[in-house]
């Protein structure tokens, strides 16, 4: 079963690096990495998403490090994925042959990827076989910093010299002499390398035809429970897959990207570190991945939010993947970052950041796991009850909003939207379990935040709601997630009509989005940015539930060509020259691919979300 191959491409680069877009996504649900379309590994974290990186070229392509494996004299290149699966092949062509190079971070035979445990092996395999002709192919292992080495167990031990911790094991089917090498081969002929973290073995078999056909396998009896039937059925197929691969297996968790630092724009500032799980993202998750088959991970997420709120007693806008705090936000000045544009940091600032609407994300999250049939215990419903009542006392005082402005709070019309929601959601959830707190006082405050919201946010002259509540015209397109979060029906007069301004006012062209404009919302930043993917997916949710059908098709449709050729989209877009800006893959972007190709289903069905 193999798609078609798509044709060879020229490999390009601009101040020595490739486009985001060139870019293919491998992973274990413990970490990942990124394959050029060089043949160039340039991003990895061992042994953990979050962790320091042992490759990171992406962000500085001399000193960060890479794992190369292409013909000397590259001239063109492709990449396809094994059909779904999160194995990875590139064909690289020189003057004289072409050679496929398949990229997997091999799982273990016989693994279940619905189960909450590790997959993963601790290994990384690259299987080069010369497809035509004659190659001289070079292999480049060189972490960041440099690393010392000796001979083990017919291979050679890597002491990586920034990371004593990490403990390396790489071997081969051929000689190796030291981390880099050449090799001249010709048709038929195979080089196999396998990079280890876990533990080592004397007598371990290699055999990395059964490694990537039991990773293989695996991949495909996880996409066996797929089930979606919707326009961009392929395009919907693989960003399952890249969720996936952004899932952290044993933990329930999701990275928001899988990278760090990656800039919006190029040259400027905002360039952030998406390696944690943000509470926000985990209803727009579920609804996703249950929508198309996945219910273990969906359930595995909420339950995941919940452990990390009662186990931290404070709600928390984002985790590191075990549910612990994020780090301090720091910068690395060793690095000049993604062509050129510093600074590159790890860890988040926003981590500490006042944002209200994650009393309604975790409020919301207790109330889908109920629908699930999970339970909540007694001290976990006290401090549920808790942040209803924060919800209430505070949903009218300045926070930093879901964009995690870093200027002065202001009172946002989304984060009031969302303590509305946790409100609403304290109330049913309430009915139920009987929660210590009154159920009837927040459904009532709940009832009045929602009037409040479309009457104070309401800009009579723009005829439009507003980015905050003391109105002033200023769109923000968060505004589009009201009707995704139940606040505001799309159909009511004022959403349409809002819907219709950020369509125009916050458009930049193509079907694209801005956020916001800086000119009209300062958000303590220097610059401008991209196009924000995932608001262009919003916008598709409220015009078919308008049932503005084919016009929500159409939009849909455009978004799904900006795809890149693997089937990865970036957190945002330059609207002019369409590349992609930010961390990629973006979980957000992939959701809402998912989450707009159900909605359209579903009106075209007749029926509604």
């Amino acid at each position: 079963m193999h798609d078609p191959d798509p044709p060879f491409r020229p490999v390009r680069r601009l101040h020595g690096y490739l486009p985001l877009e060139d870019h293919g996504l491998i992973g274990d649900g413990r970490t990942a990495a990124l394959v050029g379309l060089d043949g160039s590994i340039s991003w990895m974290c061992l042994p953990r998403f979050d962790s320091e990186p042992l490759f990171c070229g992406l962000l500085d392509h001399a000193p960060g490090g890479h794992f190369r494996l292409a013909p000397e004299d590259l001239v063109d290149a492709r990449q396809r994925y094994e059909p779904d699966t999160g194995v990875l092949a590139t064909d690289l062509r020189g003057p004289t042959g072409a050679v496929r190079v398949t990229d997997a971070l091999v799982l273990r035979s016989g693994a279940d990827l619905t189960d909450d445990t590790p997959g993963d092996r601790a290994e990384l395999v690259r299987s080069a076989v010369v497809l035509d002709g004659t190659v001289r192919l070079r292999a480049e292992f060189q972490p960041r910093g440099g690393a010392q080495t000796r001979a083990l167990f017919s291979g050679l031990e890597v002491r990586p010299s920034r990371r004593p911790d990490l403990r390396l094991h790489l071997r081969s089917n051929r000689p190796m002499s030291g981390l880099h090498g050449t090799h001249d081969m010709r048709q038929g002929d195979r080089l196999d390398l396998v990079l280890s973290w876990g533990r080592f073995h004397r007598h371990h078999r290699f055999d990395t035809d059964a490694m990537l056909r039991a990773t293989t396998e695996a991949w495909r009896r996880w996409m066996g429970y797929f089930a979606y039937q919707g326009p961009e059925e392929p395009l919907v197929r693989r960003s399952a897959l890249t969720l996936k691969l952004c899932d952290d297996w044993a933990n329930g968790s999701l990275v928001a990207a899988p990278t760090s630092s990656l800039p919006a724009p190029i040259g400027g500032v905002r360039n952030w570190d998406y390696r944690y799980a943000w509470i926000r993202d985990a209803a727009f998750a579920v609804f996703a991945l249950r929508s198309i088959g996945f219910r273990g991970e969906a359930d595995a997420f909420l339950g995941w939010v919940l452990d990390a709120f009662e186990t931290s007693r404070r709600p928390r806008i984002m985790y590191e993947l075990q549910g612990t705090p994020v780090p301090d936000e720091v910068v690395d000045g060793e690095l000049e970052g993604y062509r050129r544009s510093a600074p590159v940091r790890w860890g988040n600032g926003a981590t500490d950041q006042r944002q209200h609407d994650v009393y309604g994300e975790i409020l919301d999250c207790a109330h889908l796991w109920l629908r699930a049939g999970g339970e909540i215990q007694p001290a976990l419903c006290a401090s549920l009850a808790e942040l209803a009542d924060t919800a209430e006392r505070t949903c009218l005082e300045p926070d930093q909003g879901i964009w995690e402005v870093r200027s002065q709070g202001r009172v946002f019309t989304y984060s009031a939207s969302l303590c509305q929601v946790a409100l609403d959601r304290a109330a049913r959830i309430g009915q139920g379990l009987c929660l210590p707190g009154s159920v009837g006082r927040w459904r009532a405050s709940a009832d009045r935040l929602r009037h409040l919201i479309l009457e104070q946010s309401w800009d009579e002259d723009a005829k439009t709601l507003s980015a905050h509540l003391d109105g002033g015209g200023v769109l923000d397109a968060s505004l589009l997630a009201l009707p995704l979060r139940k606040v505001v029906p799309a159909a009511h007069p004022r959403m349409v009509a809002t819907a219709t301004a950020i369509a125009e006012r916050l458009s930049a062209g193509g079907g694209l989005l801005y956020r916001y404009l800086h000119t009209d919302a300062p958000d303590g930043l220097p610059g401008d940015e991209g196009a924000f993917v995932l608001c262009s997916f919003w916008l598709v949710d409220n015009l078919a539930a308008q049932g503005r059908l084919e016009e929500a098709e159409e939009l849909y449709a455009s978004l799904c060509a900006r795809a890149s050729p693997l089937g990865l989209l970036s957190e945002q877009i330059h609207p002019i020259t369409g590349e992609f800006m930010g961390n990629f893959p973006q979980a957000f972007s992939h959701i809402g691919v998912i989450a707009s190709g159900v909605n359209i289903a579903r009106a075209r069905a007749g029926g509604s979300r």
